[in-house]
């Protein structure tokens, strides 16, 4: 019988791509984590990922390999890897922020929103409307009354 370190799943993106992993990556996603508990999935299974395309799973992993425990790499090293690996642009971060959520991997939802609260700490709101593709609902009445009501958050 194989040990838990060298089980190795298969997950399929939604694109039909095919990742094998070490269990010990796959459980870092708690998704998967209670399907591999809940037995049902063995070694042999496919586990489809419908919400993942393979370009945004692969960084998945690459993220949860580096991150699985016990790690030879020191809090140094993961903290640089983390902060050259949300450099992304902005499709493919957002795309990993609904991986990270569907898949429940908190350390990287937590890293990419990060990343997003950052990119934008400084913007105006028409800043954010557009990097966000957001279409401002407001007419120009009822958000100058927005914005006299909450003039601190516009200071």
């Amino acid at each position: 019988m194989s040990t838990p370190e060298t089980r190795k799943f298969t997950l399929k993106s939604s694109d039909g791509e095919a990742f094998e992993v070490d269990e010990g990556v796959a459980v870092q996603c708690q998704t998967i984590k209670r399907i591999i508990e809940d037995d049902c999935v063995d070694t042999t299974t496919v586990i489809p990922l419908a919400n993942v395309t393979g370009n945004i799973l692969s960084k998945v992993i690459e993220y949860c390999k580096k991150h699985v425990a016990p790690t030879s790499a020191t809090d140094d090293e993961v903290k640089a890897f983390d902060e050259e690996f949300v450099k992304l642009d902005h499709p493919t971060l957002f795309d990993l922020i609904m991986a990270a959520n569907y898949l429940d991997i908190k350390s990287l939802l937590d890293l990419t929103c990060l990343k997003v609260a950052d990119m934008i700490k400084d913007y105006s709101p028409e800043e954010v409307r557009k990097v966000f593709n957001i279409e401002n609902d407001f007419t120009p009445e009822e958000e100058a009354a927005i914005r006299n009501e909450h003039s601190w958050a516009f200071e």
